[in-house]
């Protein structure tokens, strides 16, 4: 019988649509184990979740039987649907996402850059945390005015 192995992390951030402040605090606990249990469902555990009211952080180990386009989708659909049945009206997230690759070595640097997000995000914007990953991943097909539809 053969075996399939795989260790892939990914780190995804994405926000919501227009950088609406839609997730508050008092409802962002609830979002994150909600969001950790559709990665469980997608056979994708989730190792740290964080948001700030404009965009989240996921740090995740992909499945080998899943597509990451698929979990995203299934992640933003599933609690998408999840924050309006919880009284967020007109929630809606972003249409694109940024997915990043982390290595085994790094995995617990980024678990604490995920952590310190509304510490960081007190002198730094989405925006200019996305575009430094981008040029740290050296991502050339990146579109600004797609991007953050």
């Amino acid at each position: 019988m053969g075996q399939s192995l795989s260790q892939l992390y990914v780190h995804l951030t994405f926000g919501t649509k227009e950088r609406h402040p839609f997730i508050s605090e008092h409802i962002e606990h609830q979002l994150h184990s909600y969001i950790a249990g559709i990665l469980k469902n997608n056979e994708s555990p989730a190792l740290k979740i964080n948001s700030v009211p404009d965009h989240v952080h996921i740090l995740f180990r992909l499945s080998k039987n899943y597509a990451l386009a698929k979990v995203v989708e299934e992640v933003k659909k599933q609690s998408s649907k999840w924050l309006k049945e919880h009284g967020v009206t007109g929630f809606t997230w972003q249409i694109g996402y940024g997915a990043f690759s982390v290595s085994s070595s790094r995995v617990t640097v980024v678990k604490k850059y995920i952590i310190d997000q509304k510490q960081h995000h007190k002198t730094k914007t989405y925006k200019e945390e996305v575009e430094e990953f981008i040029k740290e991943y050296d991502i050339i097909e990146y579109d600004e005015k797609y991007f953050w539809r």
